[in-house]
């Protein structure tokens, strides 16, 4: 996290300053701490438009546009993106419409899953898409920091790291080097559902995902703020590898 992105940052609502305060950053902060006149600083957030104003959405109109990019690579016909004009337009700073938690899974790629372009996807990645520490401090970040107004939650079928913390729980199975660190964030969803009748994985990835997103809902101070203020929307779904479609579910 650069000291400028942070100063692009603090062009955002003035409800984020709390967050850029706490960072020690940008203009924000040094608002906070009466360095900066209020007048000077609510200027700037007036003349810097940001980097992509179409990404400035609600969150239903971004979980509209995220699943519309599905169908589209569903269909066969996503958009032909200019990356040189994008990139141009993205080094000032970026303001994501979606930030997603997803696996680390090789067959997921979620800008093409949902046919998004530079600037417009925040991706944290671990295998099997449960919260970490890390994770929530990038979660915050892309909300409170650069006004993501959508989280998904994204799972996946026929998950490795599901299939492995299934092992753990049911077959005692234990893992080499730091995988079990894995299995154990797992183990929690994949109990819930051991004695639910259907395929075993299918309901764990199901209800890793459905926890994730509750957990995210309560996790953090900056989301729940966020989620009270109408600003914020936390979603999940499953991608479905044979067609691609993405399920919401929670």
């Amino acid at each position: 996290m650069c000291e400028s992105c942070d100063s692009n940052a603090m062009q955002n609502a003035s409800g984020r300053r709390r967050f850029l305060r706490l960072a020690g950053l940008g203009a924000g902060a040094l608002l906070l701490a009466g360095a900066l006149p209020d007048k000077i600083a609510r200027a700037a957030e007036k003349t810097a438009p940001p980097p992509k104003p179409q990404n400035a959405i609600s969150p239903d109109k971004a979980l509209q546009r995220l699943m519309e990019g599905n169908q589209r690579y569903v269909a066969g016909t996503s958009t032909t993106h200019d990356f040189k004009d994008e990139r141009e337009a993205l080094v000032s700073g970026q303001n994501p419409f979606v930030a997603v938690l997803g696996c680390s899974d090789s067959r997921i790629a979620p800008e093409y899953a949902f046919d998004t372009a530079r600037g417009d996807l925040f991706a944290i990645r671990v295998a099997g898409n449960f919260v970490t520490d890390e994770g929530l401090a990038s979660l915050e970040y892309a909300v409170a920091v650069l006004g993501a107004p959508l989280i998904l939650v994204l799972g996946h079928e026929s998950c490795g790291a599901i299939d492995a913390g299934i092992k753990a729980v049911k077959d005692r199975t234990v893992f080499p080097g730091h995988i079990p660190k894995l299995t154990d964030a797992l183990k929690p969803s994949i109990e819930k559902v051991l004695t639910q009748p259907g395929s075993l994985i299918e309901n764990a990835t199901a209800q890793n995902v459905k926890d994730s997103v509750e957990r995210l809902k309560h996790a953090s101070p900056l989301l729940t703020d966020a989620l009270g203020k109408g600003t914020l929307k936390i979603v999940g779904g499953v991608y479905r590898l044979a067609t691609g479609n993405v399920d919401l579910i929670t």
